[in-house]
């Protein structure tokens, strides 16, 4: 097909294949689809110029996960003499920060722990809750609920059920990397399967819990599993109900290789660049047609390249990271606070707008 046609069919609002989407990727010119991807959505939005932002705190329930990922620095075994679980003490001080610089939500997630059932984190939400009846809990992962889910012999609706009654206020999306199990039999053994994530995310969508979609990409995979990927999530959101949150978002972001089993196993592999990444914001704007925000990931990409994909597809730069450990292990050194968040927006000639992790507009900064 040509790309003609295929823009006709874009801009028709019509689904495009897999097959489609791969010739549009490899044949279409860089400034070609950031042009499509910035008029789909200005069509979704009523105002064009808003870009979201949020305040929020990444802390990690422990350090020990035994899926050992070969692109993750930070987990370790639970025999070593670096492993942590977060005390009650350390969550406050870390959450009474984080109420201090203007958030209230806390993005929580751990690992796969071997020794942490379903009641420690019921009984961590409650408590947390209990403390801070204001705190938004943005909590763990499919990876996680699955984990979690077979410890306790319950289903994942069981299991999210409870956590939900607890304090689970949203799902993130985390341990999607690449929702192909060629890939993850690779670098994630352990983990779930690519249809155990879908399988969690599709209950958390029947009980109305706010998720996000993600992608790391730019390591073993190949092009045809990226938009795999992409269909994927599409077809996922296309099942949820109608009042549904489902999939609020979407946030890809370049496999960060610095010091990681990955890197070595694999040397030769070569960072995504800034256009390849523009590019896959682009791309996922024009395949995600019912997933109306896609983020940018300022935290993996730099400030400028992030600027770009504002006029790219994207229409929300994310939180300001008060703390975030997991990629920043593995290379992603990029800092801002709330003003510099602001001003970068501004510099791209957009208006920042405070959220919240619904995507909700809230009284601004």
């Amino acid at each position: 097909m040509s790309l003609k046609k295929l823009y006709k069919k874009i801009f028709d609002g019509l689904n495009l294949n897999a097959e489609e989407a791969l010739i549009l990727y490899q044949k279409a010119p860089t400034s070609e689809l950031m042009f499509i991807a910035n008029e789909i959505r200005k069509s979704k939005k009523n105002d064009d110029k808003k870009v979201g932002w949020i305040i929020d705190r990444n802390v990690n329930i422990t350090n020990v996960c035994t899926a050992q990922c070969k692109f993750c620095n930070f987990c370790t075994t639970i025999q070593s003499p670096n492993a942590y679980i977060t005390t009650i003490a350390e969550y406050k001080q870390k959450i009474d920060e984080l109420f201090t610089k203007g958030g209230n939500q806390l993005l929580l997630q751990g690992g796969m722990h071997p020794k942490l059932g379903l009641n420690f984190y019921t009984n961590l939400f409650s408590e947390l809750k209990s403390l801070y009846p204001n705190l938004k809990l943005h909590a763990l992962s499919p990876t996680e609920i699955v984990h979690i889910s077979k410890m306790a012999k319950l289903s994942y609706s069981e299991t999210l059920q409870k956590l939900i009654a607890s304090g689970l206020d949203s799902l993130p999306g985390a341990g999607a990397e690449i929702l192909s199990n060629r890939v993850r039999n690779i670098v994630s053994p352990a983990k779930c399967t690519t249809q155990q994530w879908l399988d969690v995310m599709e209950e958390a969508h029947k009980l109305n819990i706010p998720t996000s979609a993600t992608m790391m990409f730019g390591f073993i995979e190949t092009l045809e599993e990226r938009i795999e990927h992409l269909i994927k999530i599409r077809d996922l959101q296309a099942k949820k109900p109608k009042d549904s949150y489902g999939f609020i978002t979407f946030v890809p972001w370049p496999y960060q290789p610095e010091h990681t089993r990955l890197q070595k196993k694999y040397p030769d592999l070569k960072e995504a660049t800034s256009v390849e990444y523009l590019r896959l914001i682009a791309l996922s704007r024009i395949i995600l047609t019912n997933i109306e925000n896609i983020q940018a990931s300022w935290l993996t990409v730099g400030k400028e390249v992030a600027q770009l994909a504002l006029s790219a597809g994207a229409n929300d730069l994310g939180s300001i990271m008060i703390e975030e450990n997991v990629v920043s292990a593995a290379g992603a050194d990029h800092k801002m606070n709330a003003l510099q968040l602001q001003n970068t927006i501004k510099e791209a000639r957009f208006i920042p707008l405070l959220r919240n992790q619904k995507y909700e507009f809230v009284e601004n900064f």
